[in-house]
C-alpha cells in the first residue's frame, strides 16, 4: 500500500520504459518507498520464470511461506507465518509477461503489499531476478519484519529461492500465459460455448 506522500509517482525504469504487448509503454506500478532486492542465478531466465510461477513450490524454500492455493488464474491465497502465527490473504496477478516480469497486488481490505519481479539475463547465461515490494505488514507479517527488516528478509527469500531452483537445476513445471490488468490474454479466441453442460457445440 502506498503512502500518501508518494503516491503520486511511479518507480522510474532505470532502463527505460518497456513496451507491453499492445505496442504501448507500461510505468512500474510501485511508488518511491519500497524494498528492492536482487540476486543472480545460475540457471537461464526461462528456467528461473517457469519456475518462480510455480506458487505451490514456494513452501519447499521458503521460510516464512506456509502455503499456497490457486483460486483462479490469476488469483492465489497465500498463508505465511513463523512458529504458530498465520497469516491468510489473496493475491491477484495484475501484469504478467513471460520470461521478463510479474507484477501483483493484495486482494485484502486494507491491501498489506504489492510487488513485482523482473527477470533479466545475465552475460554468464544466468538470471538477475529482482524483486520490489511496498509493504505495510501486519499480524504475523509485522513480527516477522520487525525482526529481521523487510529488505533483508526479501534478500533471504530470493537466496533460498537461489539455491532451490539451483540444486534441481531445471524447472519442475511451467505456466507461460500472458496477464493484463488480471486477465490473462488467449492468444485464439475461445471456442463457442452449449449452455447445456456437456452438449457439444457445432
Amino acid at each position: 500500500m502506498a503512502h500518501e506522500d508518494d503516491s503520486r509517482q511511479a518507480v522510474p525504469n532505470p532502463r527505460g520504459r518497456r513496451a507491453d504487448g499492445d505496442g504501448g509503454t507500461r510505468r512500474r506500478p510501485l511508488r518511491e518507498r519500497h524494498v528492492e532486492e536482487t540476486v543472480e542465478v545460475a540457471v537461464p531466465v526461462r528456467t528461473a520464470y517457469n519456475q518462480w510461477t510455480q506458487f505451490k513450490t514456494f513452501p519447499r524454500f521458503s521460510t516464512v511461506v506456509r502455503g499456497v492455493e490457486q483460486v483462479r488464474p490469476t488469483v492465489t491465497v497465500w498463508s505465511i507465518g513463523y512458529g504458530p502465527l498465520r497469516h491468510r490473504f489473496p493475491v491477484e496477478i495484475v501484469e504478467q509477461d513471460p520470461d521478463a516480469y510479474l507484477a501483483w497486488r493484495g486482494l485484502e481490505q486494507n491491501p498489506s503489499h504489492q510487488g513485482e519481479v523482473e527477470f533479466m539475463p545475465t552475460e554468464s547465461g544466468g538470471t538477475a531476478i529482482t524483486v520490489r515490494m511496498l509493504l505495510e505488514p501486519r499480524g504475523a507479517a509485522r513480527l516477522l519484519t520487525r525482526s529481521t527488516g523487510a529488505a533483508r528478509l526479501v534478500n533471504a527469500e530470493l537466496v533460498n529461492f537461489k539455491q532451490f531452483i539451483e540444486g534441481l537445476g531445471q524447472e519442475g513445471g511451467a505456466w507461460r500465459g500472458t496477464i493484463r490488468n488480471g486477465r490473462v490474454q488467449h492468444d485464439h479466441p475461445e471456442p463457442p460455448r452449449s449452455r447445456v453442460a456437456q452438449w457439444p457445440v457445432g
